[in-house]
């Protein structure tokens, strides 16, 4: 699985910085690098933490695994990012946190958007007492036909 991330520079490390003041979060150095990978080109993508450990050593960013991990759970508390888990070993990041749908393409294994528009959810059951919804994720698994 590739994915394309944003290249490094000055304009992508200014919007990466302006993410993070959105959310009140000090941009420290690790912080910094992964969110202008994540958001430095101003496009919307889907990444597992392993493909964005990849990337940040590919471009030479001091980050460990785990810090990658802390990382995108703090971007997820600040609500920079939506976690979408397609099954019990896989969590995808998306930068896009509106609600709407999503691909699973089981042959390559990428998360992508799916139309929402086409989308109608009519009516949810009521949660349990003492409960409310907080969020509902739909994603749409999808096999090639052979």
């Amino acid at each position: 699985m590739t994915h394309d991330f944003a290249p490094p520079g000055p304009q992508a490390q200014e919007r990466a910085a302006r993410w993070l003041g959105l959310a009140g979060l000090r941009p420290t150095r690790q912080r910094q690098a992964l969110a202008a990978l994540l958001v430095g080109d101003g496009e919307n993508r889907h990444v597992t933490a392993e493909s964005l450990f990849a990337a940040a050593r590919a471009r030479g960013a001091g980050v460990s695994q785990a810090t990658v991990y802390n990382t995108l759970r703090a971007f997820c508390e600040a609500g920079l990012l939506a976690e979408i888990t397609v099954d019990a070993t896989r969590s995808y990041f998306d930068t896009r946190t509106d609600d709407h749908p999503h691909f699973f393409w089981e042959d390559s294994q990428a998360l992508t958007d799916a139309p929402a528009e086409d989308l109608k959810i009519l009516r949810l059951p009521q949660a349990p007492e003492g409960c409310e919804v907080s969020r509902v994720d739909v994603v749409i698994r999808l096999r090639r036909c052979r």
